[in-house]
């Protein structure tokens, strides 16, 4: 069976716009049900899709954090291409990793973790993640149990650069935590099973900024988009939004 591939999307709906960025292993239906949230509150948002995401996970384990980056910054440019000066930037797990380092390289209105690691002393969770997200594409594609067990296990043994590359990355970004001084928003699930939540204070207690928050849920998993407390994480990330000094 032929497994749809996701599409990036860009929902416009006024001068505020804000940067979506998904999880790894994840795509663009990470953060689609915050961005039509968004846009019935007059939000314009866009959401890229990573080099290799939303593709089978051989060509996941081909791609680099450098390529996710580039990625990004094109992303940027895409919504001031359309005539957004102001972008607010939000992203889940890597993808808020991702939120920060484009904080303290472009000029951003705000940024949103989302779940986001900050200590690479997680691989065995990564590493379980992937596998799992492996399992499951091979199953949509209808391969049989032994088949997808043995293509499962060599693309472990594929991955270990990728991981290595990621951890190298998040570590560079959390090393500049404390050069953003961009209003800053941190949101974490206390039943988080994918990252140390230690995280969430870490980001919040080094951000320079004056104007920043750091928000607790008690019943969400990591995927927190897409968990049981959704609703109120988009409306506490739309509230935070409108806090913030629009020109428009």
């Amino acid at each position: 069976m032929k497994v749809k591939q996701p599409q990036p999307f860009t929902f416009e709906a006024g001068p505020r716009a804000v940067l979506l960025l998904h999880g790894f292993t994840g795509h663009s239906a990470d953060v689609r049900m915050l961005g039509r949230y968004l846009e019935k509150r007059g939000y314009t948002s866009h959401a890229p899709i990573y080099r290799g995401h939303g593709l089978p996970p051989e060509e996941l384990v081909k791609a680099t954090p450098k390529e996710w980056w580039a990625d990004v910054k094109e992303a940027y440019n895409h919504l001031k291409e359309l005539g957004y000066e102001e972008i607010a930037v939000a992203g889940l797990s890597l993808g808020g990793v991702l939120s920060l380092k484009l904080a303290f390289t472009e000029k951003t209105k705000a940024v949103v973790t989302m779940c986001s690691p900050m200590f690479f002393d997680n691989e065995t969770q990564l590493t379980k993640g992937f596998q799992t997200f492996s399992k499951e594409y091979k199953q949509l594609e209808g391969k049989d149990e032994a088949v997808i067990e043995k293509e499962v296990e060599e693309l472990l043994e594929q991955s270990t650069e990728v991981f290595q590359q990621l951890g190298k990355f998040i570590t560079e970004v959390k090393n500049e935590v404390d050069t953003i001084y961009t209003p800053a928003m941190v949101v974490q699930a206390r039943q988080d099973e994918m990252i140390n939540t230690d995280s969430a204070n870490y980001i919040y207690e080094n951000v320079e900024s004056d104007h920043k928050a750091l928000n607790w849920y008690e019943n969400s998993g990591h995927v927190i988009t897409m968990d049981k407390e959704k609703e109120q994480v988009f409306e506490d990330i739309y509230q935070f939004l409108e806090t913030l000094d629009w020109e428009e």
